[in-house]
């Protein structure tokens, strides 16, 4: 699908009787996709294509036996809030969100139209479910990681650079995932020796102010943590590690393919093939409180070495047998 195709599908509900009128003897089956980046985002656009293609080969095909309507926040919650109450509006068989913020909202909004997500961290500990096994309401899906990852953030980026003593940590306070993944990075600060500094990510002026501020002081790092705030705003924050000589570590390859240092996270592409099938389990008649939430199943360690290179750092070899990708 090319990405004019791609962004033409905002055009609503208003495009929906017109595919039902041009496909009489096929049922159109409607879907609404919140995700919290924007329209013309590349990354987002990897992710839908790879939903789409997977649900092409489980007979789902746009315009002719489905019709799809995308809402994109770009990191804003009174956009998630907004988009989230106009896409329920249009009654759709089914909805599919990006991350906990926008499923968060999406269930405030409803607790009857069937939800998958992607890339939600800890859901039942946010509320969204019962149980990983058995969800019990209606939305179930894909979690990005455990907090306990995040601690392996900071063992990752002290085994980068060793003479790091001070580590700031991007993250949204407003959501769970932001309290859950500072937790776990506090808890192993003291084992890897460094004193943490946390930077709230509700707007571009507070990072770039806070980021400027912490940099002031040697041996410092940074970490980012997911959410829908970091996500929009990743390119400043990719500026500001590079301009500051700050190694950073992210949760995602598509940051260091953009000129980060390291990630380490699942991979998000993969994880909307896969919600493809419960995507297609869902329109078949499967309840989502009957379909089990699932972890990721691929986890990838991506390194610039252009990046360390021009921080001044010598990647470990050790380090280096281990990624799965190194940029050159």
């Amino acid at each position: 699908m090319k990405r004019r195709q791609f962004i033409t599908l905002l055009g609503g509900a208003a495009a929906w009787p017109i595919a039902a009128r041009a496909q009489p003897s096929e049922r159109i089956r409607r879907i609404g996709v919140l995700q919290g980046l924007a329209a013309n985002d590349p990354e987002g656009q990897d992710r839908f294509d790879a939903l789409l293609h997977t649900l092409q080969q489980l007979g789902w095909t746009d315009g002719r036996n489905l019709q799809i309507v995308h809402r994109f926040t770009e990191g804003d919650a009174d956009h998630a809030r907004t988009y989230a109450a106009e896409l329920v509006a249009l009654a759709p068989d089914l909805i599919l969100t990006s991350g906990a913020s926008t499923l968060g909202v999406m269930l405030q909004v409803s607790r009857a139209v069937p939800v998958v997500f992607v890339g939600a961290a800890d859901p039942v500990g946010a509320g969204f479910v019962e149980s990983l096994g058995r969800p019990g309401g209606n939305a179930t899906g894909f979690t990005s990681y455990e907090y306990s990852m995040s601690g392996k953030w900071l063992e990752l980026l002290k085994e980068m650079a060793p003479g790091m003593k001070r580590v700031a940590v991007l993250r949204d306070p407003a959501i769970s995932a932001g309290i859950g993944q500072f937790g776990s990075i506090q808890t192993a600060a003291p084992s890897v020796g460094v004193e943490l500094t946390p930077i709230n990510v509700r707007d571009a002026t507070e990072i770039e102010q806070s980021v400027t501020r912490f940099a002031r002081s040697a041996d410092g790092g940074l970490i980012v943590t997911t959410s829908a705030s970091v996500l929009a705003h990743r390119d400043l924050i990719i500026t500001l590690a590079a301009q500051h000589k700050l190694p950073a570590v992210y949760y995602a390859r598509f940051y260091v393919t953009n000129g980060g240092l390291v990630s380490y996270g699942p991979d998000y592409v993969d994880q909307y093939r896969r919600a493809a099938s419960y995507v297609d389990r869902i329109l078949k008649g499967e309840k989502p409180a009957d379909l089990p939430v699932q972890a990721p199943t691929k986890y990838e360690l991506v390194i610039n070495l252009k990046t360390a290179k021009a921080l001044g750092l010598e990647i470990p070899p050790t380090l280096l047998a281990r990624a799965d990708e190194v940029i050159e």
